[in-house]
């Protein structure tokens, strides 16, 4: 149930619908051409189809994707990245931090729209939000950033928890970035971190199995879309042993995680039409910001909460935008 909506701009909502429709890209002559580079398809991602419906790009008409998805291998990267580069197409929009840096070394040429990464300039893959340059912009969802809240979270769950395994794909430059943000968020709240490696299957068994063998600890899944693929497997073995969990991606606490928070990623694909529609229309990626979330969600499992006995804070529970019972 939902416990807080986003309020703010829904009186205008279908003002702001029809006055993009009246603004759209006209048709065109030809197919667009939109490369898509990611581990895997995304639901989010229809957010983006919708936003580019809404400015006149119909596909089948004049808009076709061409997708490339590595199933969980990020040595496969670079080839496809290298495929939608030679086709060529119009657009790469990657998702995740290791698509984003496989299109920049695989193209100078083609803009680049980076779907949410957590940190771009500590990626490498640009030196200035406001003006990125080259031909790279894109979404951050500023995950370093509220990593050490995810933790904050867990703590105020299980106020007497002392360990936290962290499971990351160290294949994923982001996953050592994101540590050292949460590193000093766990000094403050006396957390001790352990990372569990997963960069494939054999090496997810592997972590599954370990954490199952550990004192009684949290867990904190880095945001990663190899585990994201993952989510079902991940989610049935934390309920199996029995343990706390909070992630960066609300499909673990569909498939029973205990909590979420973290960016609306639909709402977020949704703004890219526009980025989309901008460059496809002259707009050089490199001067368009790379964009920030505006709406950061709160999803709490009680039911999991339950079967793990843990008694959810009423405090938590009021602020929650949806409780699933």
């Amino acid at each position: 149930m939902r416990r807080r909506e986003f309020i703010a701009g829904l009186g205008g909502a279908p003002a702001c619908a029809a006055a993009r429709q009246a603004n759209a890209a006209p048709t065109r002559d030809r197919v667009v051409r939109i490369g898509v580079l990611g581990t895997s398809p995304w639901p989010p991602f229809e957010g983006l189809r919708e936003g580019l419906r809404e400015l006149g790009y119909v596909e089948g008409t004049n808009l076709a994707f061409e997708y490339r998805w590595n199933g969980g291998r990020n040595e496969l990267y670079p080839p496809l990245a290298a495929e939608l580069a030679a086709m060529p197409v119009d657009l790469i929009l990657t998702i995740a931090t290791p698509a984003a840096l496989a299109a920049r070394d695989a193209t100078a040429t083609i803009p680049i729209v980076m779907a949410p990464i957590g940190d771009p300039i500590k990626a490498g893959l640009v030196s200035n939000l406001a003006h990125p340059g080259r031909n790279l912009t894109g979404f951050t969802n500023l995950a370093t950033e509220i990593s050490g809240k995810r933790l904050e979270l867990l703590k105020q769950i299980v106020p007497s928890l002392a360990a936290v395994s962290v499971l990351g794909n160290k294949a994923n430059p982001f996953t050592d970035i994101e540590l050292q943000y949460m590193r000093p968020a766990a000094e403050a709240l006396r957390l001790s971190l352990t990372l569990v490696p997963a960069a494939n299957d054999e090496q997810l068994d592997e972590a599954l199995n370990a954490w199952a063998r550990l004192p009684p600890h949290g867990i904190v899944v880095i945001n990663d879309q190899f585990l994201l693929s993952r989510h079902d497997r991940i989610s049935a073995s934390l309920l199996r042993t029995r343990l706390p969990s909070v992630f960066g991606f609300r499909e673990f606490v569909d498939a029973g995680g205990l909590a979420y928070y973290g960016a609306n990623y639909r709402l977020e694909f949704r703004r890219m039409a526009d980025y989309v529609d901008k460059i496809l229309n002259g707009s050089k990626a490199g001067d368009l910001p790379i964009q920030q979330p505006t709406k950061f969600e709160l999803i709490v499992n009680a039911k999991t909460a339950k079967s793990l006995g843990l008694i959810m804070p009423p405090t938590l529970l009021a602020t929650a935008d949806e409780v699933i019972e």
